[in-house]
């Protein structure tokens, strides 16, 4: 037998570990912006200890933008394998800043030039959907026929579905639609690839996710997506002339449709994510005193592997050995 590849996976939930125990300390603090420096800076310790010639694709912005881990930055030791990084150190920013539920950390890994780069567009309209219903759905037809095909792909009643759309202006219509056509709601603030996460996930009450969200969530959630054999379909969706003008400069098509194996184009593919401030996704960071519990999902591509893992960290011992402080 030869000998097995390494599982990285099992070394991006320690990264996104870091990022979350760094991070929870400004759970309804009221600050995003030190909330998400605290878990950028956790974040990019962690990973430079690690033997890869990390790039990231999916950053924090651009390099005047965002000083730590952004679009481009090179990432690890230099050393192994050359990959591709999608970050998102605290999605939800401002979940983490009001105390409210399902602020996530969460890392993407791929093989070098395997993840879509999405450039100048910061959003797409997405539908995700979990494995019996990823060949039935189409993103141009009707919201009410969808739904009707998802709930028969399921085995269930449209009434029973649950469907996860962000709570914003521009899905008005979307959400009329969707209550018109019998299903149910979660309504969320923000966090949309906790809600991909949550459509794809059996142990989740979310059947579906529906509306426009981030480009670069949309290429996080597509590596989790494509592990755990659901399905995104998904098309840019400019919503300011500023963008909309970017993107026809760099011709790109804005009437393709995009799955998860175009976003992220192998198997070969490392997601973790680690609750932050709790929820219906993931528990999150709860401190003791003497350290600190933390929820993670580690999956591997190849394997398809999937892992939910409670984490005891005990700061006497984590400190001797962790650039990272946490207390």
């Amino acid at each position: 037998m030869s000998a097995p590849e390494k599982n990285l996976a099992l070394d991006m939930v320690r990264v996104t570990e870091a990022a979350a125990l760094a991070s929870a300390r400004w759970m309804g603090k009221g600050d995003k912006n030190a909330g998400d420096q605290a878990a950028v800076d956790a974040m990019r310790l962690s990973f430079n200890t690690l033997d890869v010639q990390g790039r990231v694709v999916i950053g924090e912005g651009e390099k005047d933008e965002a000083p730590m881990l952004y679009n481009g930055e090179r990432i690890g030791t230099g050393l192994g394998p050359a990959v591709d990084v999608a970050v998102d150190p605290v999605e939800g920013t401002n979940l983490l800043a009001y105390g409210r539920p399902n602020a996530i950390s969460v890392v993407g890994v791929a093989p070098a030039g395997a993840m879509f780069d999405p450039g100048p567009s910061y959003y797409m309209k997405k539908l995700v959907v979990p494995a019996p219903a990823k060949d039935v759905v189409d993103l141009d037809a009707p919201t009410k026929v969808n739904l009707n095909l998802i709930a028969k792909a399921l085995g269930k009643d449209i009434e029973d579905l649950v469907v996860f759309v962000l709570d914003k202006p521009r899905h008005q219509t979307l959400i009329q639609e969707i209550r018109k056509a019998g299903a149910r709601i979660q309504l969320h603030t923000d966090g949309d690839v906790a809600g991909a996460l949550m459509a794809i996930d059996p142990r989740s009450d979310v059947d579906v996710m529906m509306g426009t969200g981030g480009t670069p969530e949309g290429v996080i959630s597509a590596c989790a997506i494509r592990i755990m054999g659901g399905e995104m379909y998904a098309r840019l969706d400019p919503q300011k002339e500023e963008e909309k003008r970017a993107l026809a400069e760099a011709g790109v098509d804005l009437s393709r449709i995009f799955t998860v194996s175009t976003l992220v184009n192998t198997d070969d593919l490392f997601f973790s994510a680690t609750g932050i401030s709790g929820g219906t996704f993931l528990k999150g960071v709860r401190f003791t005193g003497t350290g600190a519990h933390t929820h993670s999902l580690v999956m591997r591509g190849k394997t398809g592997t999937i892992r939910y893992i409670e984490a005891v960290h005990t700061w006497d011992k984590l400190m001797k050995i962790s650039a990272v402080k946490y207390d």
